[in-house]
């Protein structure tokens, strides 16, 4: 049987998957676990994305976090890091945001936090997996008085919105941004800070309905985005996913800026300023080549993990770093924040900008991005990490290593969140290695059935 938490938590379409009853379960044994050695009575914040689905299962978390006797305090529709973030401000005992990310709005997913903002370790996953699996024998059913209750906050986002702002002490007056909430829970958080600092904010996709999170939007689909910041002759774009916990960019030329380009330009003036700590980056190895040549060329050190933001953090508090992420946009800046955070790396990022007074283009022509091919294999869920099972594929993966030693790289991986097996190659051509890509998956696919 398949584990239940992937490297962001629960996922699953909502409803068939990702039931409210394993989400009420998820409540009940998240609550016992995290505050088991509690003498009071705990309480648990629970936040959501927009999608339609995040009212029916925050509600069934929240009936499983009171049936144990915790308290709950929902805070409605917030990005994923001012969870985190608020989780340890309001002194609460742990945190759950319900989102799926970048996902579809047929998707939803579960996360927890501890009562310092963190992730959660493998180590407490199972033994909440372990719970659920047991069918929950042996918990407390408390009653009368001893039931817990919600408790609903409306200033939640506006805390966030402050504390984001006093991060950074910049005033974008003069700055024309163009800003894609991908429909999702940065619909608010993200305008709202930037007008604030003083820029004009044109905001597209911000206006969620439940079911339009990430439809051809956001950090997943910029070619709205990039052809508005040219259309409206804006500085840059930004681009957030469902959860917000992702931040892109786009040039003043509509040319996209990913995650490791901005974590180039962010990183190398930190280090100017004396507040890269360090003087290092933790990456993962899903990061261009051109990365590690950047930091080379800079005196920076670049520490690599493997895929997956949670063990970015991990390796950053393991070595005292204070910047990592990955190339998709989740940033982390541990001095801040306890994860990704979408609005931090906007406001690093302009901070660049403004005291560079450079363009956004000019700016990222500190690392050279060499080519890079990345396809999905679509394959069942309960199959995607079974791959290498397959004599074909291993060969086929075998003969790509050898063609590309010494001048590119060959990753598979299957993904944490979706029902897919990752193939990435790297290497000189970028026709050649889109072709071999492309061969891979679709064999992937063909065989893993």
């Amino acid at each position: 049987m398949s584990r239940l938490f992937g490297t962001d938590g629960v996922r699953g379409v909502a409803n068939t998957e990702l039931t409210p009853l394993l989400a009420m379960q998820l409540g009940a044994a998240g609550a016992l676990v995290l505050t088991e050695e509690r003498s009071y009575r705990p309480t648990i914040m629970v936040g959501c994305d927009t999608r339609i689905s995040g009212d029916m299962l925050a509600n069934a978390m929240m009936a499983g976090i009171c049936s144990v006797g915790a308290n709950a305090v929902y805070v409605g529709v917030l990005p994923t890091p001012a969870v985190a973030y608020l989780t340890k401000k309001y002194k609460v005992d742990a945190g759950v945001v319900i989102s799926a990310s970048h996902n579809p709005v047929e998707f939803n997913g579960i996360k927890f936090f501890n009562g310092d903002g963190y992730k959660l370790s493998d180590e407490m996953e199972d033994r909440i997996e372990e719970l659920i699996r047991g069918g929950l024998k042996g918990i407390p059913t408390p009653t009368g008085s001893r039931v817990g209750k919600v408790k609903y906050r409306t200033d939640a986002r506006e805390e966030y919105i402050n504390h984001s702002i006093k991060q950074i002490n910049m005033d974008l007056r003069g700055m024309k941004i163009v800003v894609d909430c991908a429909e999702g829970a940065s619909y608010y958080t993200s305008v709202e800070t930037l007008r604030e600092l003083g820029a004009e904010v044109i905001a597209i996709h911000n206006n969620p309905d439940g079911t339009n999170i990430n439809s051809n939007c956001g950090s997943t689909h910029m070619e709205e985005l990039c052809a508005r910041v040219v259309m409206e002759k804006a500085e840059l774009g930004l681009a957030f996913d469902g959860d917000a916990d992702r931040l892109l960019a786009s040039d003043e030329n509509g040319k996209i800026v990913n995650g490791d380009e901005i974590m180039a330009i962010i990183g190398n003036f930190l280090k100017e300023e004396g507040r890269l700590n360090n003087d290092t980056i933790v990456v993962t190895v899903m990061t261009n080549l051109g990365f590690k040549l950047m930091g080379e060329k800079n005196g920076i050190k670049v520490e690599q993990t493997k895929v997956g933001d949670r063990y970015v953090l991990e390796r950053m508090r393991e070595i005292g770093a204070n910047l990592g992420g990955e190339q998709s946009g989740h940033i982390i800046f541990l001095d801040e924040n306890t994860t990704g955070d979408g609005l931090l790396s906007a406001l690093h990022l302009l901070e660049v900008v403004k005291s560079k007074q450079k363009p956004l283009s000019e700016l990222a022509k500190v690392m050279q991005i060499l080519p890079q091919a990345l396809v999905n294999a679509k394959v069942p869920n309960h199959k995607k990490e079974s791959y290498l099972e397959y004599t074909e594929i291993v060969d086929a993966i075998e003969r790509l290593e050898k063609k590309y030693a010494g001048e590119g790289r060959v990753l598979i991986r299957p993904s944490g969140t979706e029902p897919m097996v990752r193939v990435m190659i790297e290497g000189k051509n970028q026709q050649e290695i889109n072709a071999d890509a492309k061969n891979l998956a679709e064999l992937i696919e063909k065989t893993v059935l």
